[in-house]
């Protein structure tokens, strides 16, 4: 991670810390398309504060928290793709339901704007 994504995830805290995020909640995290400078200081700390992370490929996810030094853990990443949208819809509903902070996002941009994400919007 470089020196200035690890200052990004402290004003990421500072800025978004005094916010309010529900459990039991999903969180629509825009994540940047080619530059990965254009995130932004809420969706990083709402990354880092999610119990679940739904996301259109893992692979790709993990790609990006490691760019930006998130560590998750234990937090279970969920694929939410074209072939599996109903089922990973009930997954998400179940986390949702036990109190879990789910954060969802597509491989580039804003989930649910053409990609497979429509059916977990609603």
């Amino acid at each position: 991670m470089s020196a200035s994504f690890a200052s990004a995830l402290g004003a990421a805290h500072d800025a978004a810390a005094a916010q309010h995020y529900p459990q039991g909640a999903l969180y629509v995290v825009a994540t940047p398309i080619g530059n990965l400078a254009d995130i932004t200081l809420r969706a990083l700390h709402v990354l880092q504060l999610a119990d679940t992370l739904a996301c259109e490929d893992t692979r790709h996810t993990q790609s990006l928290l490691r760019a930006y030094g998130i560590d998750k853990g234990g937090t279970q990443l969920l694929a939410v793709h074209q072939h599996n949208e109903q089922e990973a819809a009930q997954a998400v509903l179940v986390r949702l339901q036990q109190g879990q902070r789910v954060a969802y996002v597509s491989d580039a941009g804003t989930p649910g704007v053409s990609d497979p994400g429509a059916r977990l919007r609603s």
